[in-house]
């Protein structure tokens, strides 16, 4: 496998921009497989964000915040 990866990549430098980004999209697009576990223990995850946001235990930001501390100087 490794012989593989590194053939792989030596030969997508011969790729123009458009061609490696179509290999990019396809290599995501079939990482992005659902998973029934996952999915269940995200949707828990936000349940107990949303419940914690509505009784008050987890606080907001407005949105003007939110981009204030990511704004570079």
């Amino acid at each position: 496998m490794e012989r593989t990866a590194e053939k792989l990549a030596e030969e997508i430098k011969a790729l123009t921009e458009v061609e490696k980004l179509r290999l990019v999209d396809a290599i995501l697009a079939d990482l992005n497989k659902p998973d029934p576990e996952l999915d269940c223990i995200w949707a828990e995850e936000a349940r107990k964000r949303w419940e914690g946001y509505k009784s008050g235990r987890i606080p907001s930001l407005a949105y003007h915040e939110v981009l204030e501390k990511y704004r570079r100087p």
